[in-house]
């Protein structure tokens, strides 16, 4: 696959992207390196890899990372049901060493995540989702698979890869990275879309919603998200939702009560809602000069 190939299948997926996007992914799958995507949460970072997965028509391995995330949910886990199974069926067996050394294989073994990725017959695209969500040690542990495309199962031994996953990491910079995971990745910054490219997502996405709606959507939005006291910044799914929740409505015109109405699809807590009613009351008072009356 070329680069005009692959951005051709992530223009079949309704996927909206800018050179640079496409190069570094081309790049990264060519030469097998893992991609780290930072920026704001909503900015689209998980999408990539949905898309690349689309593109490439490979099966998408999500590893969603959180505080406490260890190795047995990540990598592997002992099907310890099975293995006091199999102890009580050949408790009785001469051969205590071979029994013991058959509870540690293939059979037992339950495949999480990361140990599916590099285990497949076919490649796919592993995405570790919020790494930067997971504690520093559980970020080291990805190191050798990162760099080496291999795992290592004290039971067992080393495992490496027999097919290179795509290997998407993303990162709402909650924490920072460490060096050593940034030097095994290429690397992508996300912002949130401009006017422009907010329009294009909701024409791609939307094509049946009213393109003035659209237009006015993606204005609003840009204007949510420049209001420093919105805490909670619109991300690109929400405005989806906004603009969908309007069409179903049947609403043709953002008017401010319309705004006011709905905003529950793209503002998530009561503090930014309050912040948007202050907004529209300051934008109301210096419409009339502070001499309007009910």
């Amino acid at each position: 696959m070329n680069i005009d190939q692959l951005k051709q299948k992530m223009q079949q997926a309704n996927y909206v992207f800018d050179d640079t996007l496409a190069t570094v992914l081309f790049v990264s799958l060519q030469l097998g390196r893992p991609l780290l995507i930072e920026g704001a949460a909503g900015v689209g970072k998980t999408e990539v890899a949905k898309v690349m997965a689309a593109a490439l028509d490979r099966e998408l391995v999500r590893l969603q990372c959180y505080e406490g995330l260890d190795e047995s949910k990540a990598l592997y886990e002992w099907n310890y049901q099975k293995q006091l199974l199999s102890i009580q069926v050949n408790m009785n067996t001469q051969d205590k060493d071979a029994l013991t050394k058959s509870l540690f294989s293939d059979e037992y073994l339950l495949e999480r995540p990361l140990l599916k990725s590099i285990r497949s017959e076919e490649p796919v695209v592993l995405l570790i989702d919020e790494i930067d969500k997971a504690d520093e040690e559980f970020e080291a542990f990805l190191l050798e698979l990162l760099s080496e495309m291999q795992v290592t199962v004290p039971e067992i031994g080393t495992i490496r890869a027999k097919t290179i996953p795509f290997v998407v990491l993303t990162s709402n910079r909650a924490r920072p990275l460490s060096e050593a995971l940034r030097r095994r990745c290429a690397y992508l910054y996300i912002e949130y879309p401009d006017m422009e490219k907010e329009l294009a997502i909701l024409r791609a996405k939307l094509p049946h919603v009213d393109d003035r709606l659209c237009a006015q959507v993606a204005l609003a939005v840009q204007k949510l998200r420049s209001n420093e006291a919105i805490l909670k910044k619109p991300s690109i799914a929400e405005t989806l939702d906004w603009a969908a929740a309007l069409d179903a409505l049947g609403i043709r015109e953002l008017t401010p009560d319309v705004l006011r109405q709905t905003a529950g699809f793209v503002l998530k807590n009561n503090e930014d809602m309050a912040a948007l009613e202050e907004a529209g009351e300051e934008e109301h008072r210096c419409s009339c000069g502070g001499h309007c009356h009910d």
